[in-house]
């Protein structure tokens, strides 16, 4: 891949001062949500009519605009969400960010000329999820957080999308997307834009420091370079929810590195003094895991936000920063009303004629010198005079204030022009659906962690999932004693696709077609290869726009969000089979840094799954996955989701999964036993959202 010339600013926007902010500083492009669909919904976000306003502002001043449009829609919202769409395209804005699925789906039907890129919630961290996105008309992917520099390059060379990496802001313990943690405790679905930052609280893992899912803040401001060099074009701040002058601070740092300019480390001290947890990190760009990651916001960080530290930085933004050149043409000659034209880069011109002819000189007669100290002010604009022609007769004179007069008015005109841009084509798409049926006996699918947990009764279920880097033997003997068994990709594998391609091609090889897989690099990587798709939870499907999607893409069959109540489960349509979880302990999160390496010894190779205890002593199993090729843990809820009892309320599903993480062989078969019996739950057990659902926003 040809390496980008520069890198993008790009910053966050989550109030209108901080939209102005980010202007002013320097910012190339802003992205923002508006009141509803956004995946900070906590941020105060912009109402539809402060929206057009905000696009006109920054399309004036040169700056472009991404729309945030990133939660998991449910069906009843769609035809709001199009609603919104048709009035997006009527700014417009520069590009949505997506999430969804079937959003992305209606988007191409809709409004195929609208730019589209995949939001971090898409959780793309491979060439082939990259590859794939591209394929599929998206122009830009968002990687991410967890990703090294070298990983990043990987994908930069795999195919010609848009790069978008974060350069400064908070980390999730928990890949972007992949995080339930909030939802399941809660009802606040970091999907919908509600996470409760559940990470921040105490939680310990043995040898920790107590606050064991809370990573310091990224920053990579300094090496906006590297960024570039690892094929990123758009270098992403994070913070929709912080103050203007921590936009500011970090925009205008950011600014002066992608010039090429050390950033001034008065602006740096500055930063930090605003919001840091105890410093910052590189971990990930770097490839570096461990406790050097980690850190909360102590004391000494709060009270770092002096009064004068927040008056420096208001300073960032007090004027208007002059960033559009534009060139000037001044005719003052005899005879002529005196007129004054300007043009920009972009094609856009704008002429000021007077009803003031010119006179002849009494005493000093009008010079190009006189004009261009009037003309070339052009201060409190956005504006900057890079040329000047000054066509003018000899002798002649004209008022000072006329020069002024025409200069406002001629940049007022260019300036209204260059906030109006055409509406993008958008046609209103169908969403009418019936609902699907489903089996009336669902059958059962069985998600296994290791070989020793399939008892003999799973010989009944439709289908058992092992993963992937399951030892090809024991694939193959459980097949022989009539296992139907088939094959469940990593959740995660940053920089080891050559090792699950490898691994893959074996056992297709050895007759495992069937693959279930839980993220879209996953699903790129298999369907490439030619395998059967059925997919996971984790891909968040929520409405039936997501499963015609993947009907179209020759999927066998999918499992519905576990962050879906049932009856909403029930009235999804399309003709894919799909199901849900009926058992087991839900991955509440999906981490590159395991909880339990924080601690002064790092991983702990732990043989048995460590437990994370929150403030109240509930116990979160922390469960490893670890190859030659990829690693990742899934920190698991306390207690197990359990529907036994409630099967009769499961309605419009194929099947039913049962997802054994840390049981035992014989707690496997009692959970089976109890299924077919209806009995209710042994021990504690939740119903997840599938009654209580997510909390509206």
């Amino acid at each position: 891949m040809k390496l980008p010339s520069c890198v993008e600013v790009l910053a966050p926007a989550g109030s209108g001062e901080s939209l102005e902010a980010a202007v002013r500083a320097g910012a190339d492009a802003v992205y923002l949500g508006g009141s509803a669909f956004s995946a900070r919904a906590s941020a105060k976000n912009f109402t539809n009519d402060q929206l057009r306003q905000a696009v006109e502002y920054c399309h004036a001043r040169g700056v472009k605009v991404y729309l945030t449009v990133n939660t998991l829609l449910r069906e009843d919202e769609l035809p709001a969400v199009l609603s919104f769409l048709e009035f997006v395209c009527s700014l417009p804005v520069d590009a949505l960010l997506v999430q969804d699925l079937g959003l992305f789906r209606l988007i191409r039907k809709a409004a195929p000329e609208l730019p589209v890129h995949a939001s971090t919630q898409m959780s793309i961290h491979t060439p082939a999820g990259a590859r794939m996105l591209y394929e599929e008309g998206m122009e830009r992917v968002v990687l991410a957080r967890e990703l090294s520099l070298l990983e990043m390059r990987e994908i930069a060379d795999s195919c010609p999308v848009e790069l978008e990496a974060f350069v400064h802001g908070a980390l999730c313990m928990s890949v972007s997307g992949q995080c339930y943690f909030s939802a399941m405790l809660g009802g606040r679905s970091g999907n919908r834009g509600m996470c409760a930052q559940t990470c921040r609280l105490p939680f310990a893992a043995p040898g920790g420091t107590g606050h064991d899912l809370s990573l310091r803040d990224l920053s990579m401001i300094t090496r906006m370079e590297e960024l570039r060099r690892a094929g990123v074009c758009s270098a992403k701040i994070e913070g929709r929810m912080k103050r203007p002058e921590y936009v500011a601070a970090a925009t205008a740092a950011c600014r002066q590195s992608a010039d090429g300019m050390p950033p001034d480390p008065q602006l740096l001290a500055d930063l930090e003094s605003v919001f840091s947890r105890s410093g910052f990190t590189s971990g990930y760009p770097d490839g570096k895991l461990g406790v050097e990651m980690f850190g909360t916001r102590t004391k000494e960080d709060v009270t770092g936000a002096t009064s004068a530290v927040f008056a420096r930085l208001h300073g960032l933004y007090r004027e208007e920063r002059q960033r559009v050149p534009v060139t000037l043409r001044l005719r003052v000659l005899s005879g002529e009303p005196v007129s004054l034209s300007a043009w920009d880069d972009e094609g856009h011109t704008a002429q000021a004629v007077s009803e003031v002819f010119p006179e002849p000189a009494k005493n000093r007669p009008i010079d190009r010198e006189r004009c261009a100290s009037q003309l070339e002010k052009t201060g409190g604009t956005p504006f900057v005079c890079r040329e000047l022609d000054c066509c003018l007769g000899e002798g002649l004179s004209i008022p000072v204030s006329l020069l002024n007069r025409l200069r406002r008015e001629v940049l007022e005109n260019l300036l209204a022009q260059r906030a109006s841009r055409s509406p993008v084509p958008f046609t209103m798409p169908d969403v009418t659906e019936t609902a699907h049926p489903g089996a009336p006996e669902p059958a059962i699918r069985g998600f296994f962690q290791r070989p020793e947990q399939v008892g003999d009764w799973a010989k009944d279920c439709e289908k058992v999932w092992l993963p992937l880097h399951t030892p090809l033997p024991e694939l193959l003997r459980l097949r022989e004693q009539g296992f139907p068994v088939g094959l469940a990709l990593p959740r995660a594998f940053f920089g080891g696709e050559e090792t699950v391609r490898r691994l893959l091609s074996e056992r297709m090889d050895a007759g495992f077609l069937d693959t279930w897989v839980g993220n879209l690099g996953a699903v790129a990587l298999a369907w490439e290869m030619g395998a059967a798709l059925h997919g996971g939870f984790s891909l968040n499907i929520t409405n039936s726009q997501s499963l015609r999607w993947l009907e179209e893409r020759d999927f066998a069959s999918a499992e519905l969000s576990c962050e879906l109540t049932l009856e909403q489960c029930a009235r999804l349509g399309g003709s894919l089979p799909r199901g849900i979880l009926a058992y087991g302990r839900l991955p509440v999160m999906l981490c590159r840094n395991c909880p339990a390496a924080n601690s002064p010894k790092g991983c702990l190779n732990c043989k048995e799954a460590p437990l994370l205890r929150d403030r109240k002593g509930a116990q979160f199993p922390v469960l490893c996955t670890r190859t030659a090729g990829y690693r990742y843990s899934e920190v698991l809820n306390s207690v197990p989701l359990s529907m036994g009892d409630r099967k009769r309320e499961i309605r419009g599903q194929d099947f039913v999964v049962f997802r054994f993480t840390v049981e035992s062989p014989v707690e496997t078969e009692e959970v089976f036993r109890r299924w077919q019996t209806g009995e209710n739950p042994h021990g504690n057990y939740t119903r997840g959202l599938y009654y209580r659902g997510w909390e509206s926003c």
